[in-house]
C-alpha cells in the first residue's frame, strides 16, 4: 500500500509538470515570434521602416561589415571597453568574458571599443565560445582577429576592421548590459539587432512590433515589384504600381 501511495504521488507530480510546463513557457513565445519575424525581413526594409515611422536613423555606417555573408537577428547584450594602459592582464576584461558565459542563447553580442579600430575586441576563443553557446552573432565597434578560426566555425560577426593586435593591457571593461553607442547607433540591452549583407540596424524593443510590421509591408512591395519590372521592362511603371524604391 505504501509503495502504491508513493507511485501515485510520483505519477501526479509528472502529470503536473506536463500540464503546467507549457504554461510557464508561453511568455517567451511572443518575443520569439518577434525575433523570427526580423530574421525574415531585409535590414534595408527595417531601416526604412524606422525612418518612415519615427524619423530616426537606426543603422550603422558603411564601415560595419560582415566577415562573410550572413543574416541574423536577436536581442542585444552589450559591453563597453575604455582605452587604458595597464598591467592587469585579462583580469581588467573579465566582465566581457562573464557576459559571454551568462547571456541567453540567441543573444547578439554588441561590443564597443573606445578608439578601438586598431585593436581586436573579439578573436577565435571568444567567437568559439559564443558559437557553442548559441549566440545569434556579434557586432564589434572596433576590429577582430583570428579570421581562419572564425571562418572555420562560421560564427556570424560584423566589425569595422581586422587587425592582429590584442586589447589585453590596453583596455578595461567599464560596463556590461548598459546603454552604448555602437558605430553611431544607440543600443540598449534587449533591443533587437538585425543584420544582413547590407549592414546592421538596431530596433528599440518598445517600437519593434510596429517596425517589423512596416518592414514586412516594404519587403512585400519590393519583392512584388521585381517580376513586374521583368515583365514591363520599366522601373517607372513598376514603381507607380507598388510605390517602393
Amino acid at each position: 500500500m505504501k509503495r502504491l501511495f508513493t507511485f501515485t504521488l510520483i505519477f501526479a507530480a509528472l502529470i503536473s509538470v506536463l500540464l503546467f510546463a507549457p504554461r510557464i513557457a508561453k511568455p517567451a513565445h511572443a518575443s520569439d515570434a518577434l525575433i523570427e519575424g526580423f530574421k525574415q525581413v531585409e535590414v534595408a526594409s527595417v531601416a526604412d521602416a524606422m525612418e518612415q515611422l519615427y524619423g530616426k536613423k537606426i543603422y550603422m555606417s558603411h564601415s560595419m561589415r560582415p566577415l562573410f555573408a550572413t543574416k541574423f537577428a536577436g536581442p542585444a547584450v552589450t559591453v563597453m571597453l575604455k582605452k587604458e594602459e595597464h598591467n592587469e592582464g585579462s583580469k581588467a576584461q573579465q566582465g566581457m568574458l562573464d557576459l559571454i558565459d551568462t547571456s541567453p542563447e540567441g543573444s547578439v553580442y554588441v561590443m564597443v571599443l573606445e578608439d578601438g579600430l586598431d585593436y581586436a575586441g573579439v578573436g577565435g576563443l571568444m567567437a568559439t565560445t559564443m558559437k557553442v553557446r548559441g549566440f545569434a552573432g556579434a557586432v564589434v565597434d572596433g576590429s577582430i582577429r583570428d579570421l581562419p578560426q572564425i571562418q572555420r566555425i562560421q560564427f556570424p560577426i560584423f566589425s569595422r576592421g581586422v587587425v592582429p593586435s590584442t586589447t589585453v593591457n590596453h583596455f578595461r571593461v567599464v560596463g556590461t548590459n548598459i546603454p552604448v553607442t555602437c558605430d553611431g547607433v544607440h543600443v540598449e540591452q534587449n533591443d533587437i539587432v538585425v543584420a544582413d549583407q547590407d549592414g546592421v540596424a538596431v530596433v528599440p524593443r518598445a517600437q519593434a512590433e510596429a517596425v517589423l510590421k512596416k518592414a514586412q509591408e516594404l519587403d512585400f512591395a519590393e519583392h512584388s515589384t521585381f517580376p513586374l519590372i521583368e515583365k514591363l521592362k520599366s522601373i517607372r511603371e513598376a514603381i507607380a504600381k507598388f510605390g517602393r524604391i
